[in-house]
């Protein structure tokens, strides 16, 4: 079988920051674009436990689906299985710069997040329970002051 792209990436010498993953056109013609937004260095820190990532889908998923002027271009935002960051999926051919905005207003809601996690009821959630808010604060304050306030450009392009 071929190697699918992202397991293309040296995750050995990838850095936290936000990344372009792929572009696909769907048959009607929309451009999607998908955005790897690496939380911590794979292989070289902590992952974050899928408590904390659990807890980082309800808000963000939350906050972006409410955004007012991002909402509608919001496809879906997940975990990564290995644990070190998230998905971001958006209608549009777009670049992290153009986003950097939104993902700082993202993250500065979930760093802050106090109170009943959106959607974290029996009723509403699979596992509802399996949730660490403080764990998820302080994973999106760090990745937010440390990466997002001030990203280089390493931070934005996947290592050659």
């Amino acid at each position: 079988m071929e190697k699918i792209a992202s397991f293309t990436i040296d995750h050995n010498r990838l850095l936290r920051g936000v990344y372009v993953s792929r572009r696909d056109t769907t048959p009607s013609g929309d451009v999607l674009t998908t955005f790897d937004i690496r939380l911590t260095m794979p292989n070289r820190e902590p992952a974050l436990s899928p408590e904390a990532l659990h807890t980082m889908e309800h808000l963000a998923a939350t906050y972006l689906r409410n955004d007012k002027e991002w909402k509608n271009k919001i496809v879906y935002w997940g975990p990564m299985g290995c644990c070190t960051g998230n998905y971001l999926i958006m209608q549009g051919e777009l670049k992290p710069a153009d986003i950097l905005p939104l993902l700082r207003k993202t993250f500065e809601f979930i760093s802050a997040f106090e109170g009943e996690i959106p959607g974290a009821t029996p009723k509403d959630c699979g596992n509802y329970s399996f949730n660490n808010l403080p764990e998820a604060r302080k994973a999106a304050d760090r990745f937010l002051n440390e990466v997002l306030m001030n990203p280089a450009p390493e931070n934005l392009v996947y290592p050659d």
